[in-house]
């Protein structure tokens, strides 16, 4: 069954925060606007006007996936060429490549790899796609086939794979987590621990696994963690602090024990967050909390003892190694021999 993540816009990088741009929390907190939009005109970039759009509609800045992927293309290159491609492909082959997952998982980032082909791609190019972003595939299951040049597509291989199959694990990651919690009032939710540079479409993939995010940025959500506390002299102090300087941003407080959930629920948190509680800790906060305020466990988190944890009857469980530790889904691009020194085709459709 398909998960698109159509339906959880993101808070865009460098956008307005808790106005009409859509909110990082997700459905978290209502951080985001009413509506669930941000404005963004798809053309204001130097991608295909189709694609962009589908970026758009992923919740995806099409201008920033467009940097990311200039970069990741420069980095490759170095200012050269692909020697080896150069070298062995004659310049007016046409190849057609799948990309090919070769082992079962969940699948984004599938319009990211196509921004990084678009941006080689000297030529018209065909995409056929088989499958979409938050699609469940199996082991040999065709993703994406693309029929350009030979050389291109060789050239832009590891860029477009290195970001498919990161993201992919990811969702992949996150997916396993959303299937233990499934049945439970519980979602499975990012942090801020992201690659530099990729934080946007990392949160895309933890959505595409069926999972929810966390802010996007310190603008946008406010997390009053210890040392805020030391450096306010007090949890109190330090929520009256935010309340008074940013009167409309959500507030979600931390906590390690219970005896500081009372004079937090009575300052008004919107949000907190239960630091390496156990499940009996956990049971009793919610019992306390009595839907006062949403709850949030962090620390202690694992596969084996996260449905315990769902079944105390918290909003969230915040896992920080979706994004910083889960590995690779493996994917790879395969020429089909049969194409791979033909001439220039006369069916390849434009699509750029």
């Amino acid at each position: 069954m398909s998960s698109t993540p159509d339906d959880l816009p993101l808070l865009q990088i460098g956008g307005p925060t808790g106005g009409a741009s859509a909110g990082g929390c997700g459905d978290a907190c209502g951080c985001g606007g009413d509506d669930g939009s941000f404005e963004l005109d798809p053309l204001s970039c130097g991608l295909d006007p189709d694609l962009a759009a589908l970026l758009v509609a992923a919740g995806l800045d099409p201008v920033q996936v467009e940097d990311i992927a200039h970069l990741a293309l420069e980095e490759d290159l170095d200012q050269g060429v692909d020697v080896t491609t150069v070298a062995t492909v004659p310049e007016d082959a046409v190849a057609t490549g799948d990309f090919t997952a070769r082992e079962a998982g969940t699948v984004a980032g599938l319009r990211i790899a196509e921004a990084v082909l678009s941006l080689v791609c000297t030529e018209e190019f065909a995409v056929e796609r088989h499958v979409e972003d938050g699609d469940r595939v199996a082991a040999g299951t065709k993703l994406l086939s693309v029929t350009t040049r030979t050389r291109d597509l060789l050239t832009a291989e590891r860029s477009a794979l290195n970001l498919l199959c990161r993201l992919s694990g990811i969702a992949t990651a996150t997916r396993a987590w959303a299937d233990v919690l499934e049945g439970t009032k519980a979602e499975v939710r990012d942090t801020r621990k992201t690659t530099p540079g990729l934080r946007a479409l990392e949160k895309f993939a933890v959505r595409c696994g069926g999972g929810v995010n966390h802010r996007m940025s310190l603008s946008d959500a406010a997390l009053i963690k210890d040392n805020h506390v030391v450096a306010a002299g007090g949890v109190a102090e330090a929520f009256t602090a935010v309340r008074t300087e940013f009167p409309g941003v959500p507030i979600e407080v931390e906590v390690d024990r219970l005896d500081q959930i009372p004079p937090i629920l009575a300052e008004g948190a919107d949000l907190i967050l239960l630091d390496n509680f156990t499940p009996e800790q956990t049971r009793e906060a919610v019992a306390l909390v009595a839907g006062r305020a949403m709850l949030e466990s962090s620390g202690r988190l694992t596969l084996d003892n996260a449905r315990a944890y769902a079944e105390t009857g918290v909003d969230y469980l915040a896992v920080g190694s979706l994004t910083h530790s889960s590995p690779i889904l493996d994917i790879g691009l395969d020429l089909r021999e049969d194409e791979g020194d033909r001439g220039a085709a006369d069916d390849v459709r434009e699509d750029r």
